[in-house]
């Protein structure tokens, strides 16, 4: 299965993110991606964190979401939607929800980021609580491609891939593919980015796919970049380093099962 991540340097304007997104996602097609995921906050990124306020949806209508499902159907691909922000139990806090579209534009999984980023270096400071609540709910959908194989897909978001757990859990769900939309920052991403997406997928014996944003935004931030698909070697497959693009590489499902043959690593486990 050719799966796609997607890289972008998303502003403030939302129809524009949008219109970048959508030239994006009809390359990825064009080169016969079945699966294409879209980096964490692909929609906006905006001057405030609250901005995020202004264009939340009630999860199941709304543009954002409208336009994911339209160019789903369109294209006749899987999408999954890094993230948006979709509207919270509290009026000034949203959930950070990643969600995955079907070809026939059919939202089949909600993930809400479970673990929230606070970071401060004295240069630089973070905090997402202050605009997001958090998920509790790891997620799994799955994947018929066109090979005949069903995947089973783990959703997280960014951050997330810090904490080990996460992934076992989805490892001992039977996960296949692990999905990681993110916009790292370039302070945190240079440091820990790859290995941490590499461990995941070693550890797990699973192929992993990071969609991510990766340049300078208008607000002055700077994300790190580098999508990634890596496979449950821990080998890049392929990558990109800044820029809006299409990182794209064949998944082989034999691959996976021949890694988890040869190192049964995943049946050793004595604490869980």
């Amino acid at each position: 299965m050719k799966v796609a991540a997607i890289q972008m340097v998303s502003t403030g304007h939302v129809q524009d993110n949008l219109q970048i997104a959508q030239a994006l996602l009809t390359e990825a097609a064009g080169q016969g991606a079945e699966l294409a995921v879209l980096p964490e906050y692909f929609c906006l990124i905006g001057l405030r964190d609250s901005d995020k306020l202004a264009i939340q949806e009630p999860f199941g209508s709304g543009p954002i979401q409208d336009f994911v499902a339209g160019v789903a159907r369109s294209l006749g691909i899987w999408i999954v939607a890094g993230t948006l922000p979709l509207t919270a139990s509290q009026p000034d806090h949203v959930f950070n929800s990643s969600l995955a579209f079907n070809p026939q534009g059919e939202c089949v999984a909600r993930y809400d980021k479970i673990h929230l980023f606070r970071f401060n270096n004295g240069a630089e400071s973070y905090d997402e609580s202050r605009v997001l609540e958090r998920g509790s709910t790891p997620t799994v959908f799955s994947l018929p491609s066109r090979d005949g194989h069903t995947w089973s897909v783990g959703m997280s978001v960014c951050y997330d891939m810090r904490f080990a757990e996460l992934y076992r859990e989805y490892a001992a769900r039977g996960v296949d593919l692990l999905l990681a939309p993110s916009a790292f920052t370039h302070t945190t991403g240079e440091a820990h980015w790859e290995v941490l997406l590499r461990a995941r997928a070693i550890e797990n014996l699973s192929f992993v796919a990071a969609a991510a944003q990766g340049g300078v935004h208008p607000s002055g931030r700077r994300t790190w970049g580098q999508s990634l698909l890596i496979d449950p070697w821990g080998k890049v497959l392929a990558e990109q380093a800044e820029g809006p693009g299409v990182v794209l590489a064949e998944l082989d499902y034999r691959q996976l099962q021949h890694c988890r043959a040869q190192l049964p690593a995943l049946q050793h486990r004595i604490l869980g």
